[in-house]
């Protein structure tokens, strides 16, 4: 969690193995592309910065942060693919269809990880607010998508 005490851009150096010959499978949702195109661009450079190389980064595109858990499953299948990172962004609204959505990425996320027994990273913001999303892609809390490359890449050295 990002605070004025710790940037999700802030990691350590423990863990970090080397990932060139490893391939990772990023998935960007459509919605709120302001917010997940920062992500992104996040996650691509924290993997280039670490040794992935640009050919081993396959992207692909969602609609929305519901569909990410599908993508990541299709992902996931395939062999050659080590890590799987989600990116999303699920601004609260004046309903509930926030902690639905929210609930139903962070448990399918989850369960593909689990299914197929390699990382499938939460990159996905819950803000309340659009500035709190800003905030927490590259902004003065640090860029979530920094965070989930560099999970991935830990988990990829467990």
């Amino acid at each position: 969690m990002a605070t004025s005490l710790k940037s999700l851009s802030a990691h350590s150096s423990k863990n970090i193995q080397d990932i060139s010959n490893k391939t990772f499978g990023i998935i960007v949702s459509e919605w709120n592309e302001d917010v997940t195109e920062a992500l992104y661009s996040g996650a691509y450079q924290t993997l280039l910065e670490n040794g992935a190389k640009k050919e081993n980064i396959i992207r692909r595109n969602v609609p929305g942060s519901f569909e990410l858990t599908l993508a990541a499953q299709w992902l996931a299948q395939e062999e050659s693919i080590d890590a799987v990172i989600c990116l999303g962004c699920v601004i609260q609204g004046e309903t509930k269809h926030f902690d639905f959505i929210c609930d139903a990425v962070a448990h399918g996320i989850t369960n593909v990880s689990l299914k197929y027994n390699k990382p499938v990273i939460f990159g996905v913001l819950t803000p309340n607010t659009q500035q709190q999303a800003m905030d927490r892609a590259g902004g003065k809390h640090g860029n979530k998508g920094d965070e989930a490359a560099i999970t991935a890449v830990k988990m990829l050295g467990f």
